[in-house]
C-alpha cells in the first residue's frame, strides 16, 4: 500500500515536471535510479536503516548520482529525499510518479497473458482495438503462460478479463457441479 507521504512527493515532483515538459525524462531517471536502488538489497536495506548516519546515505546517493547522467533537478530531488530521510520510499514514488504520467499522457499500461506467442499482426490488433475501447494510448506488456491452454487474459489495471480456456473449463466444472 502506497502512503500519502509517497504521493505528496510524488506529485511535487510531478508538477515540476510537466512545468519544464520533462514528464518522460523526469520519470526514466526516477525509475534508474530507484531500480539501481532495488536491484541491490544491502544498498536498499543500508538506506532504509536509521542507525546509519545521514552523512554515510548522502555520501552513498552521491556517489550514485556522479555515475549516472540525471538532470539537475532529478539530483536535486534525490538529494531532498535523502535529507528528509524519505529516499526508502523511492519506489513508492516512482510508482506514484508513473500514475500521474499515465493519467497526464492519457496512457494506460496493459498485461496480456496467452498460452501461445502473439504474432505482431495480432499484438496489433488487441493493442488497437484496447485503445479504441479504452480512449487511451496503450502500452502492452505480453507473456506466455501455458497453463491457459489457449485463450488469452487481458490485465487493465484492477479489471481482468479472463477469455482462457482454463477459466472456461473451471466455469463449465462449476455449473456442472451446482447441476447436480
Amino acid at each position: 500500500m502506497i502512503s500519502n507521504i509517497s504521493k505528496r512527493y510524488a506529485r511535487a515532483f510531478f508538477e515540476i515536471a510537466n512545468e519544464e515538459k520533462q514528464i518522460e525524462v523526469y520519470y526514466k531517471e526516477l525509475y534508474q535510479f530507484a531500480s539501481v536502488i532495488s536491484e541491490n538489497k544491502s544498498l536498499k536495506d543500508f538506506l532504509a536503516n536509521p542507525i546509519f548516519e545521514q552523512t554515510s546515505k548522502k555520501g552513498v546517493v552521491d556517489n550514485l548520482i556522479a555515475k549516472m547522467k540525471l538532470s539537475k533537478m532529478t539530483v536535486s530531488f534525490l538529494r531532498l529525499l535523502v535529507d528528509k530521510k524519505r529516499i526508502d520510499i523511492l519506489e513508492d514514488i516512482v510508482t506514484c510518479y508513473r500514475q500521474f504520467m499515465d493519467e497526464t499522457l492519457k496512457k494506460i499500461r496493459v498485461n496480456v497473458k496467452t498460452a501461445f506467442p502473439l504474432s505482431d499482426e495480432m499484438r496489433s490488433f488487441i493493442s488497437t482495438n484496447l485503445e479504441k475501447s479504452l480512449g487511451k494510448t496503450v502500452e502492452m506488456t505480453v507473456e506466455e503462460d501455458s497453463t491457459l491452454l489457449g485463450g488469452i487474459v487481458i490485465g487493465v489495471g484492477d479489471t481482468l478479463y479472463d477469455g482462457s480456456i482454463k477459466n472456461q473449463l473451471n466455469n463449465m466444472r462449476n455449473l456442472l457441479g451446482e447441476a447436480r
